[in-house]
């Protein structure tokens, strides 16, 4: 790495470091205070820590935006000091120029990859804990989420679910376990498909174990089809299906597996599987989209222009990828192009700027 990669480098984390904790301090103040307005009476030490273990989703979010501002401002700096003029006139190519942004750009989509698969999966477990415990104090909603089981407590009733499908409306694998007000165990269901409507629960091809005290053995009966009605709470167990972004890569794709064995819709699963890893190149493409807009244009407008033309790439970019997320998770596009289409359509738009400029 020469002086002028050296130079090119400091002026991009700089300007990267700068975005960053502008955007990360923008969106905890605004997001803090309308939590603060929401949940009443939480004490300090909770919300601070829920923020805490809210920042690795947070910047994993905002990396992409602060790989942009960090390339917009560093060309555009270069540009308006006529110090790329010098460049281009010692025989140096736009490419040659941009080389070490690139590399950087790259080494942090690997390692932001990285954290998100291995970081934020337990950080969003603890977020959510403290979500339930601590400010919506409405511990018995809080549940547990692992790749081959769900536990979930709901008044004084605790169940386990083996599969849950995306749309958190059926399951296999129901074990049901009913408690008294002493917390004894007085009743025991089990099914094997489970029919979910709200607070309507149809039960398929299971059993019926009930505990007394007046018996020295447990009665047991089996049934083909069962209707029970659950408790309101129970509904929060819909959102539930979505849970992608508290497992890692490997637990998603056993996830994955396991529920398409089962004979479960793993679409939305599969959407979200793929949508890790093109996120995770985010940065990389709206740096490539960056570039032309700070090189090809005159060396007026200022800062603030630049900073609008890095919003709305940014707002381009999340439009279409959410766009194509959406299409994916609904069957009208297989779950790789529906990824990765927004990364390769952008992607060839930043080609053409850049060869349109001849440099």
């Amino acid at each position: 790495m020469n002086r002028i990669d050296r130079y090119t480098s400091w002026l991009f984390w700089g300007y990267f470091i700068g975005g960053l904790l502008v955007f990360l301090t923008l969106f905890t103040a605004v997001d803090a205070m309308s939590t603060m307005v929401t949940y009443k009476n939480v004490a300090p030490t909770a919300l601070i820590n829920y923020y805490l273990y809210s920042f690795p989703e947070i910047i994993s979010k905002l990396l992409p935006v602060a790989c942009l501002m960090g390339t917009i401002l560093t060309l555009s700096s270069l540009n308006k000091a006529n110090e790329l003029v010098a460049l281009f006139a010692s025989g140096m190519s736009l490419l040659r120029i941009t080389l070490p942004i690139l590399v950087w750009v790259a080494v942090i989509s690997i390692i932001g990859f990285w954290s998100a698969d291995k970081v934020m999966p337990k950080a969003i477990k603890e977020k959510n804990y403290i979500l339930y415990y601590d400010l919506k104090k409405e511990p018995h909603r809080f549940s547990t989420i692992k790749t081959n089981k769900i536990w979930y407590r709901s008044k004084n009733s605790i169940f386990n679910i083996q599969t849950l499908n995306a749309k958190g409306d059926g399951a296999q694998g129901l074990t049901m376990y009913f408690f008294n007000d002493v917390w004894d165990l007085v009743q025991m269901i089990t099914a094997r498909e489970v029919h979910i409507q709200g607070s309507q629960w149809l039960l398929e091809n299971g059993a019926v174990t009930v505990f007394s005290k007046d018996s020295s053995f447990p009665l047991t009966s089996q049934f083909k089809t069962k209707s029970i009605v659950m408790a309101e709470d129970s509904k929060d167990l819909q959102s539930a299906g979505q849970t992608a972004d508290m497992m890692s890569q490997k637990e998603l794709e056993y996830f994955i597996k396991k529920n398409k064995d089962a004979g479960l819709d793993t679409v939305a699963y599969e959407v979200d599987y793929h949508a890790k890893i093109s996120f995770a190149f985010a940065g990389l493409v709206m740096c490539l989209l960056g570039i032309p807009f700070s090189v090809g244009r005159a060396r007026s407008g200022g800062t603030m222009l630049n900073v609008g033309i890095c919003l709305a790439l940014v707002f381009a970019y999340y439009v279409f990828y959410s766009s194509g997320i959406t299409l994916g998770q609904h069957g009208t596009l297989p779950p790789v192009a529906a990824a990765w289409a927004p990364n390769i359509v952008m992607s060839g738009l930043a080609l053409v700027l850049l060869k349109r400029l001849k440099r």
